[in-house]
């Protein structure tokens, strides 16, 4: 059974508490005005019936009068401070958890993403998230409204006539047990519903990154019955949910309507013995089913923001301290002083395969050739030296000491990653480019282009040879600029002719002899030929370390 307010969510976000208070706190306000309200409204018949009675006005009526109007309007400007400030909490809720979640996922790795499907992990961050604006706008204003008011009002009718306060109290917990059954049906169609925006999420981002692919072969418009049928499914599954929203909406009005009218019978009897005068009788029939309207509302609400808590729960699950803590990633803690690169033992459990041990000493100088078939694990080892993949054994990375691992480490991914932008601004990387030294850069890793050419998303406008030439010039660039003492390289030459390989290897040795260590992952000739010692990954996971002039490791 979901939860009313996810004290995660509180934990987590200090908006979140705040507008939990703040709702509190001006529908206490709300509710002292309607109370004024009910006591203006039946003062003011009291008086009309006294005038009518007397042939006079009363002296009391203006500011009895202006006392009702006072009230009115405290109670609307009380109902807009609260929409404004949960409007506004969910916006702030929205936007920390999206971070949070995302500086997670960066500590994490890329490991960790791996195992999750990026699409439905963007729906989720993305229109997921969005759906917290009925949460925060509706639901938990309501919710702390209900917890105020109830109780308040309960008393005020208990003052007026303590029999009405007692019908109340005996027919209020009705609206509850219609709520729980209606939640546990919720749930489960809400949950299926929140699936089937991720599944639609998912088809139509994968379709939409394998476009250009489709349209080659001629299957693109078979993405449009696939994204179509998945459409179909979210919006049957959306019809459903209103359904038994409209269902459950009409539960709890009938429940809530029912209840006022065993307090107005009792009420009417009583006025016609003559046991309960008007003033008492009209306030309680006003504020009876304000009684009941915050509880009968929360209910209501709860369905309109069952996005939001699926969406939250999901983000939420995520961001649970304890898995946090345990998966912490150590390329951000700080390390001692170290000389040289030593891989003690290194092990990579993979659920299909064991890699290693890797046991290997580099001084500054070395280049370092991982050699092995596509999927033997070069890649595997790669990241477990940046930190970012669990391992056995003990990896140390040469810098000076209160640097952390990937302050001391340069790393090129087998994938470019470049970014809508200029060539300068994808090789700077978020800092102001250097001109000289992106140009040097480009010049070293073989390209002439011009560092202000502009490049889509992906690395569009650019062949694939161009882009990954980019992103050895990026890692050539932070390396002479930042001085890192490791320069990790993954299939930096997979793309190239050999004519810009020779280029890349040069600049590869030049690294080197500048007092870098640097690793690089290959299978081709060229690059295994320059290296000082070579790293061979057999297809089982077995290793062997071998240095230029064959002696084993």
């Amino acid at each position: 059974m979901m939860k009313p307010l996810d004290p995660r969510l509180l934990r987590l976000s200090r908006t979140a508490r705040g507008s939990v208070v703040a709702s509190a706190a001006t529908g206490l306000v709300r509710t002292l005005a309607t109370i004024g309200i009910a006591w203006g409204i039946a003062t003011a018949v009291t008086l009309g019936v006294d005038a009518v009675r007397d042939g006079r006005v009363p002296a009391a009526t203006s500011p009895t009068l202006a006392l009702l109007a006072a009230a009115f309007v405290v109670r609307a400007v009380a109902a807009w401070a609260t929409d404004d400030l949960a409007a506004r909490a969910g916006a702030t809720v929205k936007s920390e958890l999206r971070a949070t979640v995302l500086a997670r996922a960066a500590e994490r790795g890329p490991s960790w993403l791996a195992a999750r499907s990026s699409a439905g992990f963007a729906t989720t961050l993305g229109p997921g998230l969005d759906a917290l604006d009925a949460y925060f706008g509706r639901y938990v204003p309501q919710l702390a409204l209900t917890a105020v008011a109830t109780p308040v009002l309960l008393v005020a009718i208990g003052v007026a006539d303590m029999t009405s306060a007692l019908v109340i109290v005996l027919a209020m917990p009705v609206i509850p047990v219609f709520m729980v059954l209606i939640g546990l049906a919720t749930q489960a169609l809400q949950r299926k519903q929140a699936d089937a925006l991720a599944r639609l999420g998912s088809a139509f981002t994968e379709a939409v990154e394998g476009l250009a692919t489709l349209k080659v072969f001629g299957r693109a418009r078979r993405q449009v019955g696939r994204i179509g049928s998945v459409t179909d499914e979210y919006r049957r599954g959306t019809i459903g949910v209103l359904r038994l929203s409209f269902v459950s909406g009409f539960a709890l009005e009938l429940a809530a309507s029912l209840s006022v009218a065993l307090v107005a019978v009792s009420i009417g009897v009583r006025l016609v013995d003559g046991s309960m005068g008007l003033g008492a009788a009209m306030f309680v029939l006003v504020l009876a089913p304000e009684a009941f309207a915050p509880i009968r509302q929360v209910g209501a609400d709860f369905h309109a923001a069952q996005d939001g808590v699926e969406a939250s729960g999901a983000v939420l699950d995520v961001l649970d301290e304890r898995t946090a803590v345990a998966t912490a990633r150590p390329d951000a803690v700080p390390a001692p002083a170290a000389a040289e690169l030593v891989l003690d033992g290194l092990t990579v459990r993979r659920p299909d395969l064991v890699i290693g041990p890797v046991d290997l000493r580099a001084t500054p100088g070395t280049v370092v050739a991982l050699a092995g078939p596509s999927g033997s694990g070069k890649s595997s080892l790669i990241a477990a030296i940046r930190g970012v993949l669990d391992h056995d054994g003990t990896v140390v990375v040469p810098g000076p000491a209160g640097a952390s691992r990937a302050e001391r480490t340069t790393w090129a991914d087998q994938r470019p990653r470049l970014v809508r932008g200029t060539v300068a601004e994808n090789i700077a990387m978020h800092a102001e480019p250097d001109d000289a030294a992106v140009r040097r850069a480009l010049r070293e890793a073989g390209l002439g282009v011009e560092p202000g050419l502009p490049v889509g998303s992906g690395g569009a406008g650019l062949s694939g040879g161009q882009a990954q030439r980019v992103a050895v010039a990026r890692a050539l660039y932070r390396a002479r600029r930042v001085r890192t003492p490791l320069v990790l390289l993954d299939e930096p030459t997979s793309a190239l002719d050999a004519e810009a390989e020779r280029t890349v290897v040069r600049a590869v040795r030049a690294l080197a002899d500048d007092g870098s260590v640097v690793v690089v992952a290959s299978h081709r000739p060229a690059v295994l030929a320059a290296a000082d010692v070579r790293v061979d990954v057999l297809p089982g996971g077995a290793v062997t370390v071998t240095t230029r002039q064959g002696v084993r490791a």
